[in-house]
């Protein structure tokens, strides 16, 4: 090369540094001409033309330099359009060839540019041979700078996916919660992802009616929303507000295909979309993806994730990473939407089998609490009951299932019909739980063909308010707490005295062959009688006899009523949600005074049946209850005509009266009168059949000195 073609090449670079602008604009035509769909963004056209002019600035630097290139770096601004690129998912091939076309035209005006400065034309082809020479030599050093920037930005790209990706795994289902499932999913997608996000489901989804409107789409509800952007608010449907999207709409389409869609807003000028009565609001050059939310072939609902300039429009890339964040989604939902429809099923069933309000009864004054639990688990077994007997007395129940679920309640309520027919034959506590004990093993059975088991806890107690008298029987349930009524201490304030129960639990029902106990005691008027299942008690964090302690203290300090009494054993005992559900049933003790009782004494005789006729008569004179006389007479003589005929002493005539007036014969033998059908000339048989007749209920119980038989009657209307 002819020594004064550098110095050639120098000037060259000072002349035409004059015309770089006019230089880079048309490196900016060559570059719009090749890739049109880059620059439909006012950002990256400005950004290509500060490009071009960095190029040729930079590139007349290097002449200028006298064509030393080794410390020459590309401009920042074209590395920062290779970043920008990467971002948009342009091809790299399609810009580094722009790149090379539009340094073609600049060395072509070079050229041009050499011819008007000299008319030696060797120092012009010597020239330009080392202008040519040092130019791709440029462009290639340069490109491989660009392409490096390039790919690390669609590394960290691809890297920032796959993190959003793994979040979304962690942070979307953390509960099985429909509506904070979605919420998730919406904060996850605009965790650097999306500016905005909708998740709306489809009513039916919700268990509503699902309407089809007119226009054929399904009816929709938004249960979450969230923009990441002040400025860009999202449209947010109130939660009793159903909506539809028009027929042919991007999120119609999505829903009635099953396919996501990516929609981007025209170029800036041209007027936005509407597409829905409920939308996301597309501003203008912005994006949309539309993705149904499907599970187990069952679409759910939409969610939809918005971005607005100056943020690189979503692209395909970006349609599938948000595909698996929606389909882990609607999983996630659907997860929690079935164990809600099962949970609301199984505690729609587990109170319809509890009893729905107050039992007529007016031996206690009862109030209970039934508290599903709070974790995965669900709805649990427990169950509690109060069930009125004979003679004025009352059965208090309460009992755990083992399990959760659909089957545990189902099996409660199987054991506390069995509970209930059990009383009403009147069994002592201990006989009960036997005979409850043979159910369970029967179910049990049955559950082995299933591959299922049945277990169960229960106490039974019957207190009696004419003897004050409580008995009651476990099969491995905790035992009752008695607070005794409210005395004044020394220093003012009412304080009770609280003791838990201390008498022989026996094992769990299911088990078969183990016997149980009753124990018998006496309770004061006024007592309060506590029986609740382990939840109550039994919580992580917190050990039973630190429970138990608190459980003391407020009935040892609290109000009389059971209501009362319920509601701060709960909010002492469990501040937040269960972790298994709790029975709870208080029970303020009555007593019947002598004027509601009257007894007699009876010797076997039939003479004395005329006696306890009259004392009857009298009795029921004292109570003003004369209209009574003669059907009560009528009962009170057969029934102590067949205990003195068929029964042993001691017999025992007593009246009792409550809601309703009760006649009761109690003598020492077992033997079970049984009512029977008399034919024409048989002189007995008719006994049992008036008594029927004249008495709304009555019924024989049995314990260990005899039997009882009785009759009630209702009491004439105000009296």
């Amino acid at each position: 090369m002819r020594p004064d073609a550098e110095e050639f090449l120098c000037r060259l670079a000072r002349e035409f540094r004059p015309r770089v602008e006019q230089s880079a604009d048309g490196l900016l035509q060559v570059v719009r001409g090749e890739l049109p769909e880059l620059l439909e963004h006012e950002d990256l056209e400005a950004l290509a033309l500060e490009e071009g002019v960095s190029h040729v600035s930079t590139f007349l630097d290097v002449l200028e330099r006298r064509l030393d290139i080794t410390e020459v770096e590309a401009p920042e601004v074209a590395l920062e359009v290779g970043r920008q690129l990467a971002r948009r998912g342009v091809s790299i091939s399609d810009s580094l060839r722009a790149y090379r076309l539009g340094h073609l035209l600049l060395l072509q005006q070079l050229q041009e540019e050499a011819a008007r400065l000299s008319d030696d034309w060797e120092l012009i082809n010597a020239a330009t041979t080392r202008l040519v020479s040092t130019a791709f030599e440029y462009v290639d050093r340069a490109s491989e700078q660009i392409v490096a920037v390039y790919q690390e930005e669609r590394d960290l790209l691809l890297q920032r996916r796959l993190i959003l990706a793994n979040e979304a795994g962690k942070r979307i289902g953390t509960t099985l919660d429909t509506v904070r499932t979605a919420e998730e999913l919406a904060e996850v997608g605009t965790d650097g992802f999306a500016d905005a996000v909708t998740v709306d489901l489809l009513c039916s989804v919700l268990h509503e009616e699902d309407r089809r409107p007119a226009q054929g789409t399904p009816e929709l509800r938004r249960i979450a929303h969230r923009s990441a952007l002040d400025d860009l608010p999202v449209s947010a449907v109130g939660a009793d507000e159903a909506f539809t999207y028009p027929v042919g709409s991007e999120p119609a389409r999505a829903l009635a295909t099953g396919q996501a869609l990516l929609h981007r807003t025209p170029v800036p000028g041209a007027p936005a979309r509407q597409e829905s009565r409920a939308p996301v609001p597309v501003p203008d050059g912005g994006s949309l993806l539309s993705l149904p939310l499907r599970a187990r072939g069952t679409t759910l609902g939409l969610t939809q994730f918005l971005r607005r300039r100056p943020a690189p429009p979503f692209d395909e890339d970006d349609l599938i990473l948000a595909q698996e964040i929606a389909d882990r989604a609607a999983v996630s939902i659907d997860n929690a939407r079935r164990y809600t429809h099962e949970r609301d099923t199984a505690l729609a069933l587990q109170r319809s089998l509890l009893p729905r309000g107050p039992v007529k009864q007016s031996a206690v004054e009862a109030a209970s609490r039934y508290l599903p639990s709070g974790t995965h688990a669900g709805v649990g077994g427990d169950w509690y009951d109060v069930i009125p007997l004979s003679g004025a007395r009352v059965a208090l129940v309460v009992g755990d299932v083992v399990g959760h679920g659909i089957h545990a309640a189902a099996t409660m309520g199987r054991l506390r019909t069995a509970v209930r027919a059990f009383a009403d034959i009147d069994l002592m506590p201990d006989e009960l739980l036997t005979h409850l004990d043979d159910v369970v093993i029967r179910l049990g059975r049955e559950e082995e063909l299933h591959d299922g088991e049945t277990s169960a806890t229960c106490l039974y107690a019957i207190y009696d308010p004419v003897s004050r008298l409580c008995s009651l029987a476990s099969a491995g349930h905790p035992l009752p707490a008695v607070a005794r009524p409210s005395t004044i201490g020394g220093d003012g304030p009412a304080s009770r005295s609280v003791d838990f129960l201390d008498v022989a639990v026996g094992p769990p029902l299911g088990l078969g062959g183990f016997p149980f106990e009753t124990a018998q005691f006496k309770l004061a008027e006024g007592s309060l009688l506590v029986l609740f299942t382990d939840g109550l008690v039994a919580r992580p964090g917190r050990d039973v006899d630190s429970s138990l302690t608190v459980l003391r203290d407020v009935l040892g300090r609290g109000p009389d009523s059971p209501e009362e009494v319920c509601d701060r054993l709960l909010s002492a005992l469990l501040p937040t949600r269960p972790a298994d559900d709790v029975a709870l049933l208080v029970a303020r003790t009555r007593a019947l005074d002598h004027d509601h009782v009257a007894l007699l004494d009876l010797p076997s005789d039939p003479a004395a049946v005329s006696g306890a006729r009259r004392f009857t008569s009298a009795k029921l004179a004292e109570w003003g209850l004369e209209e009574l006389s003669f059907s009560t007479e009528l009962v009170v003589s057969e029934l102590v005509t067949n205990a003195i005929r068929y029964g042993r002493s001691p017999v025992q005539l007593r009246l009792i009266l409550q809601d309703t007036l009760t006649c009761e014969v109690s003598d020492a033998s077992s033997t079970a009168p049984h009512m029977r059908r008399a034919r024409t000339f048989d002189e007995g048989g008719r006994g049992l059949l008036l008594v029927a007749q004249f008495a709304g209920r009555w019924g024989a119980r049995y314990h260990r000195e005899g039997k009882v038989i009785w009759a009630e009657q209702t009491l004439p209307a105000g009296s």
